[in-house]
């Protein structure tokens, strides 16, 4: 059992280096205004979701969860079963306000689990259960850092936003 956990905490780490490298490569090639960073990302996070059923594409918006992700970045998420989240994992779910929320598990409380953005002061006040979480976060892709406006101007396929903001 302990060789099963310990191949498992390998793997989940191999991917997040890949996930940052790739997405650094990503940010490095990108020009402010120019929509073929954003492409990339887009592109990249489409191919690792559609490798396994269960997975989605979403666009964050904020800036709670930096260094690990931020304003245009590029997430995959992947649907687990709500008893399978644990402390440290970036939940994926919607808030009372109706909002995807994009934040990092750090208690569990009662039926559900205490979440927080890494730049927040407080942990959110919705707390997440199998009623509201639509996933965890499996791969991040970075993009080329435009502003909402900039974003907006372009001609881009529709994709999902997600909120990494202040807690609510």
């Amino acid at each position: 059992m302990k060789f099963t956990l310990k191949a498992r905490r390998i793997l989940v780490a191999s991917a997040i280096l890949a996930s940052l490298t790739v997405a650094s490569r990503v940010a490095a090639a990108g020009r402010l205004g120019s929509g073929e960073a954003w492409d990339a990302a887009l592109s990249d996070a489409q191919a690792v979701a559609s490798k396994r059923p269960g997975m989605s594409v979403l666009r964050v918006s904020g800036e709670s969860m930096l260094p690990y992700f931020g304003e245009d970045a590029v997430i995959v998420i992947k649907k687990i079963d709500a008893a399978r989240l644990r402390v440290g994992m970036i939940a994926v779910y919607v808030n009372r306000f109706g909002e995807k929320v994009a934040h990092r598990v750090i208690a569990k409380v009662g039926d559900g689990w205490e979440v927080k953005g890494f730049n927040n002061d407080r942990a959110d006040s919705t707390v997440v259960n199998a009623g509201n979480l639509l996933g965890i976060v499996y791969a991040t892709f970075a993009s080329a850092g435009r502003s909402p406006s900039q974003f907006a101007a372009l001609s881009r396929p529709a994709v999902e936003t997600v909120y990494a903001a202040p807690a609510k």
